[in-house]
């Protein structure tokens, strides 16, 4: 077990699992794109040695692969999942171990521990020391990937019921003060954002430390979707087979495991302008005002080393981050929601905006299921729940074919077209919330939900190559087919958006004149239809990261009757609109010098 992130570094290096790059290298852009081409060819860890104006070493990539996470917590792992397991009440097992000595989970390895003063090995030193990493060409700054930003509640203090969470730190540029202030960006409805209401309330700073580094447990911990009442710093030692260790300094909280500790105070009502920032659905998010944290002081531990990730189109290392958070958490969304088989929160689509789910249908058991039922109500279930909560999109099946998985996308897809009733089936929720990184909607936070649900026998066929009509027609243009049942077809970019619902009620009476066209369900209008058809992975990404429901979905023989909206077959409208955000594309400059890395044989081709 690990004391320290420098140990797993080493440990990492020995196993085979982590090289060192010992030539200099710029953390603007170039340091970033080198991980991601790393990351692509499923790489290992990388250790900065020489991060251009900065004294401090970086890492990135230690959870490249579920097969990395697994090794770093090889020892942990499986007590963390049999706690986790124990979903009702999972502190019970850390304050009675006895009860659950077969287990083996040792319970003074698990809670926090409180110590004095600031540790001997901390010294003081300023943001702008720190290595000033920008991964995307028109990112507004310096960003810090892999923070753990602790914040406790004003009405009710102490470390175990503080939150812990992944929020990012933008640590230059824009309006900010050099070395004196950084800029947070959460959402309110977030724990910390529960806090600084609280603190607003009170017309009170609300203390915030910011720690990075230390023991891999302790990041994975601020991403951790945990059961109520299990704080992060538990799991993190849990995870960590090591004791969360801490004091309070100024009246901040101080990680004597962090390789660096930021503490500062949000004032009420204070923001200023955070981004633009290259994000997890492959687009800019951009400016907007957010929290400042005014910086109190600023500490690195001897010999700190300098953890990041790069984020974008997945997959990416967020993508590894899911994977092994959702092996831990094995059945935790099961047994939060009743009635649920599977939920798949696709990460080809920018994991947020499309969900797919199993239910049980339970209301009929004596008699043939016609229609959905039950999985309506899991379905509103599923789209208030926590994390869930940020999708667009629920494709939900009754759980009637046991071979059937969320997680072989095309036969799942094909398998709803095949069952679903246009007409009866699709379910809005309009004017809600979505998420905050989503531009498709009609503000920030601002935009629709919808569902489609499928029950009972199939009830049609669906296509398996371009019907021959859709070739013919001189107004659908480059027809691809994409997957059974799914076709996509060019529409050339928009002149007046507002001109759009008169242009798609004429490509939907267009469409229903084809032949064969009742095969064909699904049809998405794009900018690039060969893009759509070339894969999967493609097809999932810009059809769910480019429309909103309530706006961009229409419908062939479109009917509504008793508030209901229905068609027999689906478009949806995925070309980029002008208040779209612009999507990521690397420096090519960048990109040609990355080579030096692959001659000097510091990476293997």
């Amino acid at each position: 077990m690990y004391k320290n992130l420098q140990e797993c570094i080493l440990d990492l290096e020995k196993a085979g699992h982590l090289i060192r790059i010992k030539e200099e290298v710029d953390p603007n852009l170039e340091m970033a794109a080198l991980h991601l081409r790393v990351y692509a060819e499923n790489g290992p860890a990388l250790y900065f040695e020489n991060v251009k104006g900065s004294e401090f070493p970086a890492v990135s990539n230690l959870f490249g692969t579920v097969e990395r996470s697994k090794f770093i917590f090889r020892k942990t792992i499986e007590q963390t999942q049999a706690v986790i397991a124990v979903r009702n009440d999972p502190m019970s097992v850390l304050k009675n171990p006895f009860k659950h000595v077969r287990s083996g989970i040792p319970a003074t390895k698990a809670l926090p521990v409180q110590k004095k003063g600031l540790p001997s090995n901390f010294k003081e030193i300023k943001i702008s020391d720190l290595p000033q990493i920008k991964s995307w060409p028109d990112d507004g700054g310096a960003f810090i990937t892999l923070p753990q930003v602790y914040s406790e509640d004003p009405d009710n203090p102490g470390i175990m019921k503080a939150n812990l969470g992944m929020y990012r730190v933008q640590m230059s540029g824009n309006e900010y003060e050099v070395n004196k202030e950084v800029g947070l960006h959460y959402q309110i409805h977030r724990g910390i954002g529960v806090h600084q209401a609280n603190a607003v309330k009170k017309g009170d700073p609300l203390k915030v430390s910011i720690f990075v580094g230390g023991h891999p447990a302790h990041t994975l911990a601020a991403v951790m979707p945990l059961p109520e009442g299990f704080s992060e710093m538990t799991f993190a030692g849990l995870l960590a087979g090591r004791r969360f260790r801490y004091s309070y300094v100024d009246g901040y909280c101080i990680s004597h495991d962090a390789d660096f500790v930021i503490t500062g105070e949000i004032y009420p009502n204070e923001t200023k302008p955070e981004g633009p920032f290259g994000d997890h659905l492959g687009y800019y998010s951009l400016v907007h005002e957010f929290p400042v944290l005014k910086i109190h002081k600023v500490y690195a531990k001897e010999n700190g080393v300098w953890p990041f990730t790069v984020v974008g189109r997945p997959p990416q290392e967020d993508t590894s981050f899911g994977d092994i958070i959702h092996e831990m958490t094995g059945g935790a969304v099961k047994a939060e929601i009743p009635g649920v088989k599977e939920v798949h929160a696709v990460d080809a689509a920018g994991v947020h905006p499309l969900l797919l789910a199993i239910g049980y249908e339970r209301y009929t058991p004596y008699q043939k299921l016609e229609q959905p039922q039950e999985i309506l109500t899991i379905a509103n279930r599923i789209l208030g729940t926590s994390h869930l909560s940020l999708a667009k999109y629920l494709f939900i099946a009754a759980e009637e074919n046991i071979e059937l998985s969320t997680h072989r996308e095309v036969e799942f897809f094909s398998y709803i077209l095949e069952r679903i009733d246009l007409q009866r089936d699709i379910h809005f929720q309009t004017n809600t919330t979505i998420d905050t990184l989503d531009y498709t909607g009609t503000g920030i936070n601002q935009g629709s939900k919808v569902v489609f649900a499928a029950a009972g026998d199939r009830k049609r066929t669906l296509c398996q190559q371009l019907p021959t009509s859709f070739v013919e027609h001189p107004l659908l243009k480059n027809a691809r087919y994409v997957q059974p049942g799914i076709i996509a077809i060019e529409i050339a970019a928009f002149e007046d958006y507002e001109h759009t619902q008169k242009e798609m009620v004429q490509v939907a009476e267009e469409l229903e004149k084809l032949h064969g066209i009742e095969q064909c369900p699904l049809i998405i209008i794009a900018d690039d239809s060969a893009f759509i058809a070339e894969n999967l992975s493609n097809f999932l990404w810009a059809t769910f990261t480019r429309s909103n429901p309530a706006t961009d979905i229409y419908g062939v023989n479109a009917t509504y009757l008793h508030k209901h909206w229905g068609c027999d077959n689906l478009i949806i409208d995925s070309r980029r609109k002008p208040h779209h955000a612009p999507p990521l594309i690397p420096n090519r400059e960048v990109l040609i010098g990355l080579e030096r890395f692959y001659e000097h044989q510091q990476l293997k081709k």
